[in-house]
């Protein structure tokens, strides 16, 4: 259960010293993998603008692209569900696997399965759930959410990990790479070929054709869709684009930005069930296509943040992030790109703080491949934070501040006061800690500034004097 207290998260994460090493190593790592992988393209700005267009274009008309994709889907011979909101997906997942008496059920990496909370749904309806990405059934063993959109097991070492398995194949593994990944590849091979349905998320979906396009690195991704009988695809409504060539643009940017790959390991684009003279795939196709809050953002002045394409360089970059990680965030999506999304699809009455957990340095705005204006975006949300109020501590704030400011005599005789008050808590030069609430937020973990023995005013007033 995650704590909703957002300072009493932030304060765990900054507590946990191998955690945050293992964050900053690793996004450091995928930062630098970008920035590498990007000089490989002849003009990257080009690329950017050109994904920015795309992604903009297909947004803006996603009523359009959605009905000709749903369409071309059903001619292909897939089923096709709309769901409102998380609780109909949900149940219509759960509908299709009593249809199929199905007890068992192989997952592949899918951030909307996150967000609509889908394991443990079907868990509670007697359906075993594997995830088959190896950080994804890490951090299921370990009774976890994902602490990064790509790699979402940043948090465990070797050690931990082969603590979990050894619990699992009750056995003792050693803690080496090789063992580890030998003992996944053997727990996991079976439970393939014993799922009745495997279900796997959509990286883009083809409105042209009726495709979706699956980017994998480990491979379980063809085997979920291929080795059950039936399988589910979860779909965020926005995961559209228009035609197969402008596949082209989003498969040059999302492996660089992601992972720091020029291309990602496996591509897989699925047109429907198996035909009658095709060897492989599912027998049944269903693809569920989730709205969960996306069409109020529609036509919104945040509408830009539906132009996502889940690669994470927002995370690698952000200077928050890289000191908190994921969990901090609270909810499926962390860093910049979550500060934005998750009070616009869960509430920003629930998440108001997150917009709040940004420098506005706009490294995220600079790093994303298709241009969204992350930190703009977070201003705009902490405006609309403002407007529903609760913002008594602010306005006495700045009210105090508009009193101090509204005259000469108020604004010397509150200097001279500070200067008074500030002693008992300077050391060295700089006020640290011992100031009351809330100024004792800044200074526990900051330097604050003392006030000059002479302002420039006083200063400028004894040049004038000649003294």
């Amino acid at each position: 259960m995650i704590n909703t207290d957002f300072r009493k998260r932030v304060d765990k994460a900054l507590h946990d010293e191998f955690f945050r090493g293992a964050v900053k190593r690793t996004t450091e790592k995928l930062r630098n993998g970008r920035i590498n992988q990007n000089k490989t393209l002849v003009d990257v700005q080009e690329w950017r603008s050109r994904a920015n267009a795309l992604r903009s274009h297909t947004v803006q008309n996603l009523d359009k692209y959605l009905d000709e994709f749903s369409t071309k889907l059903e001619e292909n011979g897939s089923k096709v569900y709309w769901a409102m909101t998380d609780k109909e997906a949900v149940e219509q997942i759960n509908t299709i696997c009593a249809q199929k008496l199905a007890k068992s059920v192989v997952k592949s990496k899918s951030m909307v399965s996150e967000e609509i909370h889908l394991n443990h749904f079907l868990e509670k309806n007697n359906i075993e759930v594997i995830e088959t990405d190896l950080g994804e059934y890490i951090i299921q063993l370990a009774q976890q959410t994902p602490s990064h959109i790509i790699v979402p097991a940043i948090h465990h070492t070797r050690g931990s990990v082969a603590e979990l398995f050894s619990k699992v194949g009750d056995e003792q593994l050693p803690a080496e790479t090789p063992a580890l990944t030998a003992f996944a590849r053997k727990v996991l091979r079976q439970k393939f070929i014993d799922a009745e349905i495997g279900i796997t998320g959509c990286n883009f979906a083809i409105a042209e054709t009726g495709s979706v396009v699956l980017f994998t690195n480990e491979g379980n991704g063809r085997m979920v869709n291929s080795l059950p009988d039936t399988h589910i695809v979860i779909m965020g409504m926005e995961r559209i684009l228009p035609s197969f060539s402008d596949l082209d643009t989003t498969l040059a940017l999302l492996p660089r930005s992601a992972t720091g790959q020029k291309i990602t390991s496996y591509l897989s684009i699925l047109n429907g069930p198996k035909k009658q003279q095709e060897a492989d795939g599912a027998k049944e196709m269903h693809v569920i296509i989730v709205d969960n809050g996306r069409s109020r953002i529609l036509g919104s002045k945040y509408q830009e943040v539906l132009n996502c394409i889940r690669c994470g360089s927002c995370l690698n970059v952000c200077p928050v992030y890289r000191q908190i990680g994921g969990h901090a965030y609270g909810w499926v999506y962390p860093g910049p790109i979550g500060a934005v999304i998750t009070p616009l699809l869960d509430g920003l009455d629930r998440w108001g703080e997150l917009p709040y957990a940004s420098s506005l340095c706009a490294a995220c705005s600079d790093a994303c491949p298709v241009r969204i204006p992350l930190h703009e975006l977070l201003l705009e949300l902490r405006k609309d934070k403002v407007k529903l109020g609760n913002n008594t501590k602010e306005k006495l704030a700045f009210g105090a501040y508009s009193v101090a400011f509204s005259s000469p005599t108020k604004y010397k005789l509150i200097k001279k006061v500070g200067r008074k008050i500030q002693i008992p808590f300077v050391k060295n030069g700089k006020i640290r800690g011992g100031l009351p609430a809330p100024i004792s937020e800044w200074t526990r973990t900051r330097d604050l500034p003392t006030l000059a023995n002479k302002s420039f005013h006083e200063r400028f007033e004894e040049i004038q004097r000649g003294e």
